[in-house]
């Protein structure tokens, strides 16, 4: 226990000020790149700082597995070099039965990392870059063109040549009716559909009805039947690429299905959305990195183990693009996309582990 209570004590003020200085540091990194804009724009100094405020949750998520990193092997490295981590040897203690407060604290900080991201960073960079646009008048258009959107029944597919936001407002626009074994139905084409937010419906106006009698199309009367099924929100059909990094898992989920039914490519934004879950575990990885690396050497102990520990953390990133893109291109199952370079970087920190001095 009091080997527990004398690491802790060395580890968590250390972590917690990294940790505050590297975020500091990203934070006026941030505001550096964009103050010439802020200042051409005559931005409030009251809404500059809440964008800075905004980002903090940002730049403590990118922080944590550089500072968790750098506290470990600084704390190790000095014990190694004052010769504790001998007379702890000595005293019958191993290294990892010591160094495991630093395991235990390294999965809670994985965990504490993914819900950080999905309960708090995502609403609060939304927010930020919201903010930060308009300031600096950067806001983009949501009008569409060229959209074809299937719906959630898959039994109307809607073919529009463009879509106006600030109406509401498809142009030039066919529907095309399937019936339940995917069989054309039917075929309106409008001039104009106008979205109708009370009865949450699309309006149309300008509109010929050609139906499918079995041989041919025929001309007949736009029926009702078919305009009650023109229930898809207007929100599909906006300009809007949604960023699966950027919002919570739930969310991320339900647009990865709505690819699926779609017949959309999903293979980027499912690695994507497993690298959420897999990629906050870096902090525990750096934990056992740290101290597979740390006292290989009996001089320079610290500049050698951070050089070895920031090389092995450097390489695990550089491997983990590599099989996102993998992921991205179908090459790989998304999943292993995400999760190999965890699961390689474990065993190797487990080997380096194994032969660490003890």
């Amino acid at each position: 226990m009091k080997f527990v209570q004398y690491i802790l004590r060395k580890l968590i003020p250390f972590f917690v000020v990294s940790l505050i200085f590297i975020s500091l540091i990203l934070n006026l990194v941030d505001l550096f790149m964009n103050i010439s804009r802020y200042l051409e724009m005559e931005a409030p100094a009251r809404d500059v700082f809440k964008v800075m405020l905004l980002y903090v949750p940002k730049t403590i998520w990118y922080s944590a597995p550089i500072a968790f990193l750098f506290s470990v092997t600084y704390i190790l490295s000095d014990l190694y070099a004052k010769n504790e981590m001998e007379a702890i040897f000595a005293s019958g203690v191993s290294l990892f039965r010591f160094v495991m407060p630093v395991f235990v604290v390294g999965i809670l900080l994985s965990i504490g990392m993914f819900f950080l991201e999905d309960k708090l960073v995502v609403t609060t960079l939304e927010q930020k870059t919201n903010l930060q646009n308009l300031l600096l008048d950067q806001q983009e258009s949501a009008n569409n063109d060229n959209i074809v959107v299937l719906s959630e029944s898959a039994k109307v597919i809607y073919k529009a040549r463009r879509y106006r936001d600030t109406t509401k407002r498809l142009e030039n626009v066919f529907f095309i009716f399937r019936d339940d074994n995917k069989k054309l139905e039917a075929i309106i084409h409008a001039n104009e559909a106008l979205w109708n937010e009370e009865q949450q419906i699309w309006e149309i106006s300008g509109a010929v009805q050609f139906e499918n009698n079995g041989e041919t199309l025929v001309r007949t009367t736009v029926s009702d039947r078919f305009k009650e099924q023109l229930t898809e929100s207007y929100e599909i059909f906006r300009k809007t690429t949604v960023d699966v990094a950027s919002v919570n898992a739930a969310d991320a989920k339900l647009y990865i299905n709505h690819l699926k039914k779609a017949g959309l490519p999903y293979n980027e934004p499912l690695s994507v959305y497993y690298k959420k879950f897999a990629f906050p575990f870096i902090l525990l990885i750096s934990a056992f990195l740290a101290v597979g690396v740390t006292g290989k050497t009996r001089k320079n102990v610290l500049l050698i183990s951070l050089s070895l520990s920031i090389a092995s953390v450097v390489l695990f990133y550089v491997f983990q693009m590599v099989t996102m893109v993998l992921a991205k291109t179908g090459v790989m199952n998304p999943f292993m996309g995400a999760w190999l370079p965890d699961i390689v970087f474990l065993f190797i920190a487990g080997f380096l582990l194994k032969y660490s001095r003890t």
